[in-house]
């Protein structure tokens, strides 16, 4: 076969497919037999797939055997997923009863493609591959089932579908499965939820509906690993606050933001790859403090994120033993106090609040503070443990008690200050 054309385009004979079998027929036409990608026929994911399938799997006709992984392994990786099997429970009991009337099976994977839960109702007799496949501990892995969608998710950590003949194996030819991710605290792959259904077609969008339940999911696991964050939700509506659409993220104690969901990345952007540059005041336009003192309001706030954009924000402080979020509140003789209680304009609450901040003195007296303004004290105070540190910023902050992003913003405000300023 000659795959070595597959990074050529080449137009397809048959210029126009009625039916999404016959494109899916000529795309593996094209890819198995003339060794051409077959692009615009079926989705990048399953070519890409169908590549990684023909270097691990030469007989495509070949019997798929659906082992399940050894008694130990299976134990072992149960106990390894026991709090995304929590979590999940509720969810999972809601996507049963809504396909119950369905041939559909709701599978979850975990992040290696090994089942850890099915629909318990079993496949019917008409179901000969979802009888062997819809068990717990069965690795249905691109690596041993070839591509099925739970099986792209698992390898790639994007949602897909794979509908009939998509599938590498002949067997599986009339299987159809959407599946999407759901991610850890970490950022790792965690799991896959699957919706899959054999012989006949989806009566309904399961992408969008497993997807849906996927992120609920997450959302819940992220909520459960956060032991020792200050879970944001955000959004720019507060009716959409509590349901899938929410934006979370958990805000570690030393100011910086240790994690994001989907709908958090998609409102201030993703998580930079160094934690460095995490800082909570960079990326929300709010410091630690600020974003404290909304945990005591049961209802959503109005605020304004660094971006302009105005959202709505509830705040739960999740602090497990020995963690401690009080060095970010205004207290006397905490320098650090004295930098987050300077007001910046892109941190106000879109309506204006009651704000008086504690004076720190760092062992300053408080007289010393007559005669000059607590916005004069801090720079001075930055400037002179920045001297002392030999003008090193990350041992200034550590010094300071701050996360480094917050003496970056105050720098750089005071340049920028500097050079507007009349002579």
């Amino acid at each position: 076969m000659a795959f070595e054309r597959l990074g050529t385009a080449t137009a397809p004979r048959q210029l126009f497919s009625s039916t999404p079998a016959q494109r899916v027929a000529l795309a593996r036409q094209q890819f198995f037999e003339e060794g051409v990608r077959p692009s615009g026929l079926v989705g990048e994911a399953v070519i890409q797939s169908w590549l990684r399938c023909t270097r691990n799997h030469s007989d495509r006709q070949r019997i798929v055997p659906f082992d399940a992984v050894t008694p130990s392994r299976l134990h072992a990786t149960l106990a390894r997923n026991r709090e995304l099997l929590e979590v999940a429970r509720q969810e999972l009991a809601s996507m049963e009863s809504a396909l119950a009337g369905t041939d559909c099976r709701v599978i979850l994977t975990d992040g290696e493609g090994v089942v850890v839960h099915v629909t318990h109702q079993p496949a019917a007799a008409h179901q000969p591959v979802l009888r062997k496949t819809a068990r717990v501990g069965v690795n249905i892995s691109e690596r041993i089932v070839g591509t099925t969608a739970p099986g792209i998710v698992a390898t790639t950590g994007l949602a897909c579908t794979v509908d009939g003949a998509e599938h590498y194996f002949d067997v599986l030819s009339q299987m159809q499965c959407a599946a999407a991710p759901i991610r850890d605290v970490a950022g790792r792959l965690a799991g896959v939820l699957d919706i899959t259904m054999e012989a006949r077609r989806f009566g309904f969008d399961a992408a969008s509906m497993v997807a849906l339940y996927a992120t609920t999911i997450e959302n819940r696991l992220l909520q459960a690993q956060s032991r020792d964050h200050l879970i944001l939700r955000f959004q720019a509506s507060p009716t959409l606050l509590g349901t899938p659409m929410e934006a979370l993220a958990g805000v570690a104690p030393d100011g910086t933001i240790a994690w994001l969901n989907g709908a958090g990345a998609r409102l201030i952007g993703r998580l930079p790859e160094e934690a460095c540059e995490r800082d909570v005041e960079s990326m929300l336009g709010h410091d630690l403090a600020s974003l404290l003192r909304l945990e005591r309001r049961e209802a959503a706030q109005p605020l304004r994120l660094a971006s302009g954009l105005g959202v709505w924000v509830q705040a739960r402080l999740k602090a497990a033993d020995g963690v401690d979020f009080r060095h970010a509140v205004a207290m006397p003789g905490d320098a650090g106090a004295v930098l987050s209680a300077e007001p910046a304009a892109a941190a106000q609450p879109l309506e204006a609040h009651e704000h008086t901040p504690a004076i720190a003195s760092h062992h300053v007296p408080v007289e010393a503070l007559q005669g000059e303004t607590l916005r004069e004290h801090s720079r001075k105070l930055i400037e002179d443990t920045l001297a002392a540190q030999g003008g090193n910023v990350s041992q200034a902050a550590r010094q300071l008690g701050v996360s480094r992003g917050t003496l970056y913003r105050r720098l750089r405000g005071w340049r920028e200050e500097d050079k507007v300023a009349p002579d």
